[in-house]
């Protein structure tokens, strides 16, 4: 058996054990014809493969109970030739599988693989009873059973697991005859403190979802099949299901309670996997240790554990010691499948555990890890962002450090330019200083210094702006050393004054060349320069009159104050003073 996966061996012991222990051989070759399907593997091997799969329908907890309104279908006479005749066809196939038997043991004695044929799938007990096309739910069966014993499910009250003992054990009549009767009855058999008989907490689910529930968390669960063909069955719903001891223990030993009635669909199929002839019916079912495959190479190799039938109780519920009383299933289950089972369910209770937080602590240490990850990923990222930024910032400054060394350069380049005009301007209107002449203009320098200038009547504005700016000039250049032609200026041609107009109007603003502005003292009133203005033109200065020069570049100042105070005297113009 080691080419079965964990699933496929778990599927063979499954249908092992509802098949009653059947060759292995037969349940591989049919668990391999239905993909492994376990369900679907019994039913072929049952005989009920005719029967086509109605899908679950879902029904409301409190939908109108329509039970005494549907009857079960008469099956048409071609399924009852054939529930006549199949008995004969597989009493004919019976010398096959004694054939088949004997070919398979001398196989298996000589470890050659035994082909699976489709004869050999054929079972020689098969069930006469035809399979119910009445489907309904476990909660219609369960109200059908609270009404008919007057209890209610102990699932129902939301009693806490192990704080029972208010269920009452004194027996007492049911309320099937008569529901004043079971009101005025007092504390009953299976009652509650209130007066209130109690059931079993039947769990509301499919039997293949109550097993794989079972086998997913390690519960015993408890079958319960009834058919009202069987005269047993009511005195067992009023005795045995409402009996306050076993349904205590059923509780609070956290066992899962199924019942269905096997004219439906869903019990009739839990009865044929559960070989389940007489009614009522008990079955507990638990997983058990698997049983390692005797065909198995390797003596190490454990099958996982499998749902196994534990018991099974059929027949009368009364007297006492009937196989399904109250108190048989009770003692049964306290003193054999509690102790029994118990500790491997515990066991494999405290392994899922253990697998369960082994898997939080890899999910937790995954999530720390990630969120490591992430805050170190920010960081970097920040970092990254912050380095970027200070760089960013590096090479702006750097770029602003370069525009104002370029700026400092292009000032000082200006400045050389502006100097050099400047000291041409000073050769070239030196002669402009005349002992006469028409018009006469005293003019108050910045730093205290006062000049007299006789200008004929062509003089223009020009002509008065240069000789200031002459007399602004810095100590250190010396008059000696002013250039005779001006420096470059493209594109203009004619005389000096031309040459210098030209240069003022290169400037946006003419103030901006001259760095002063000439005002009259009182009222003060600005004098700006104006290209081609002639001086007599100018109302304020007709006849003459006293300017101030006023600096509007502050860096001249300071430069200006000293220089001009210690060379006004010998500047080359007259003054007051010397006249």
């Amino acid at each position: 058996m080691d080419y079965l996966s964990t699933e496929q061996q778990q599927a063979l012991a499954q249908l092992r054990e509802i098949i009653n222990g059947a060759d292995d051989d037969v349940a591989i070759g049919v668990l391999s014809s239905v993909d492994w399907d376990v369900h679907r593997a019994a039913e072929l091997i049952f005989g009920t493969t005719s029967a086509s799969a109605v899908p679950d329908r879902v029904i409301d907890t409190f939908e109108v109970d329509d039970t005494h309104q549907s009857v079960p279908e008469r099956q048409p006479s071609t399924s009852i030739l054939a529930t006549l005749t199949r008995p004969v066809f597989s009493f004919l196939a019976f010398p096959f599988h004694v054939l088949s038997n004997v070919f398979r043991f001398i196989f298996t004695i000589l470890r050659i693989p035994f082909p699976s044929l489709r004869f050999t799938s054929l079972s020689f007990y098969r069930p006469l009873r035809p399979r119910p096309s009445f489907r309904r739910g476990p909660d219609s069966w369960l109200r059908e059973l609270e009404e008919e014993t007057g209890a209610v499910s102990i699932g129902r009250l939301k009693l806490p697991r192990g704080t029972t003992s208010s269920i009452g054990l004194d027996a007492g009549p049911s309320s099937l005859t008569s529901r004043a009767a079971a009101g005025n009855s007092g504390s009953g058999n299976g009652a509650s403190e209130d007066g209130r008989k109690v059931l079993p907490d039947f769990i509301l689910r499919s039997y293949e979802e109550t097993l794989r529930m079972c086998q997913r968390d390690a519960k015993i669960a408890c079958i319960v099949l009834v058919s009202e063909e069987h005269d047993d069955v009511a005195e067992f719903k009023r005795s045995t299901l409402t009996d306050a001891a076993f349904v205590k223990s059923l509780y609070d030993n956290g066992i899962v309670v199924w019942g269905g009635d096997v004219r439906d669909q869903d019990a009739w199929s839990a009865a044929e996997k559960l070989q389940a002839t007489t009614y009522p019916f008990v079955a507990f079912i638990a997983l058990q240790p698997g049983r390692t495959p005797s065909s198995s190479s390797s003596p190490r190799t454990s099958a996982p554990p499998t749902l196994t039938v534990l018991s099974r109780h059929q027949g009368r519920s009364v007297p006492s010691s009937a196989p399904t009383s109250a108190q048989t299933l009770l003692n049964h289950l306290e003193q054999q499948v509690i102790p029994r089972v118990s500790p491997f369910l515990e066991r494999l209770r405290a392994t899922q555990r253990e697998r369960d937080r082994d898997r939080q602590l890899r999910q937790d240490q995954d999530r720390a890890f990630r969120d490591s990850a992430q805050r170190d990923k920010e960081r970097i990222e920040a970092a990254i962002r912050a380095e970027r930024a200070q760089q960013q910032a590096r090479i702006q400054a750097e770029e602003e450090e370069r525009e104002r060394r370029r700026q400092v350069e292009v000032e000082k380049q200006k400045e050389v330019v502006r100097m050099g005009w400047r000291k041409w301007t000073r050769r070239a209107f030196a002669s402009e200083q005349r002992k006469s002449g028409s018009l006469r203009v005293a003019v108050r320098l910045p730093s205290g210094g006062r000049s007299v200038h006789q200008f004929e009547g062509s003089a223009t504005l020009t002509t008065l702006y240069a000789l200031v700016d002459a007399q602004l000039i810095p100590g250190e250049f010396e008059s000696r050393d002013d250039p005779f032609s001006p420096p470059d200026l493209d594109g203009v041609e004619g005389g000096r004054l031309a040459l210098l107009e030209a240069q003022v109007e290169s400037y946006q603003n003419p103030t901006a060349y001259w760095g002063f502005l000439i005002v009259l003292a009182y009222p003060r009133v600005e004098i700006p320069w104006r290209k081609g203005v002639l001086l007599g033109t100018i109302e304020e200065l007709r006849g003459g009159g006293q300017v101030v020069v006023e600096l509007t570049q502050s860096e001249l100042a300071g430069s200006l104050s000293e220089r001009v105070a210690s060379s006004s005297v010998d500047d080359g113009y007259s003054t007051e003073d010397s006249e």
